[in-house]
């Protein structure tokens, strides 16, 4: 893999060369999604996620995993930084903060507009809407910091992701599983441990910069709200999914190419809405790699009256 951004100065792209640099040259788990650039402007990214059914959280219902919107609004954001940038400089995620508005629809693609609307030396501020009909209607907003001149790599220009082999998304089948009913947690491996915390093996398809590498900030993102989830429903002994209303992840540290661990506890509990904040690190859970703060809506359970 070459490291020639360390040993060659960076180059400038022009505009058109450098939005055909992104649509090539994106994150490993941005490339084998599907997500698609499919317009842009400078500073300002329209793109889209076929649907498939491994993208799916719960399976009698249909619906997308909120994880996977976090991904693509990740992703997303990132590609409208670039495209506020010259194709000199890498970026990563800092924070990055997502309002579900409603349910994916079943069976349909997604979209966003993602718009880089200030840059500074070193900071990038980005606003987000996914989609499925109109971008009025949204399924999800998000806003988001980007830290400019992350690290020495430049995937724009040493490596083109359409010549390598990566690893396909699939979801193995576990019927007596805590994750049988959601195909994505099952894709990315995740797994109960004794002590209740959950581990996020690595694994090539979930990574974002392939130089260093590192992990996807959404796969980051995902495994946390995923984290979430089991553990309120476990809490709270809860059989139905709790549903997303907001989740704010704050990225501390570059989770690099090896298992990751995560847990959650409850911050406040109320009759309707449920706060909790989780955690994921890496080697040692005193250096956290990200940390997640967000709301979930607790389901009326069968038999009950209330709304």
């Amino acid at each position: 893999m070459s490291n020639s951004s360390t040993s060659s100065p960076p180059t400038t792209l022009a505009f058109e060369e450098l939005a055909e640099a992104i649509k090539g040259r994106r994150s490993d788990y941005g490339h084998i999604s599907g997500l698609r650039l499919d317009r842009f402007a400078p500073g300002e990214a329209w793109s889209s996620l076929p649907y498939r059914p491994v993208f799916v959280g719960d399976t009698e219902t249909g619906v997308l995993h909120g994880g996977v919107v976090t991904a693509m609004l990740d992703e997303s954001c990132g590609m409208a930084v670039q495209l506020a940038l010259d194709g000199t400089s890498a970026i990563a995620t800092l924070d990055l903060r997502i309002d579900y508005q409603k349910p994916a629809t079943p069976g349909l693609d997604i979209k966003a507009h993602s718009v880089c609307y200030r840059t500074t030396r070193s900071i990038a501020f980005v606003r987000s809407t996914a989609y499925q009909d109109s971008e009025d209607d949204p399924v999800a907003t998000a806003t988001a910091c980007f830290m400019i001149g992350a690290n020495r790599t430049n995937m724009l220009a040493d490596i083109r992701l359409d010549n390598r082999a990566i690893a396909t998304l699939e979801a193995p089948e576990d019927p007596g599983g805590p994750f049988a009913n959601s195909p994505f947690a099952r894709c990315l491996g995740i797994r109960v441990n004794d002590d209740g915390t959950l581990m996020m093996p690595f694994s090539p398809m979930i990574i974002g910069n392939p130089i260093l590498p590192a992990i996807h900030g959404g796969m980051t993102g995902a495994f946390l709200e995923t984290t979430a989830i089991f553990g309120v429903r476990r809490e709270l002994g809860i059989a139905a999914l709790p549903k997303p209303i907001g989740l704010t992840v704050n990225y501390l540290r570059s989770g690099r190419a090896r298992d990751s661990f995560a847990n959650v506890s409850i911050v406040k509990q109320g009759g309707r809405i449920v706060a909790f904040e989780a955690g994921a690190w890496q080697n040692d859970p005193d250096k956290p790699i990200a940390s997640a703060f967000g709301h979930f809506m607790l389901r009326p359970t069968p038999g009950n009256d209330e709304e």
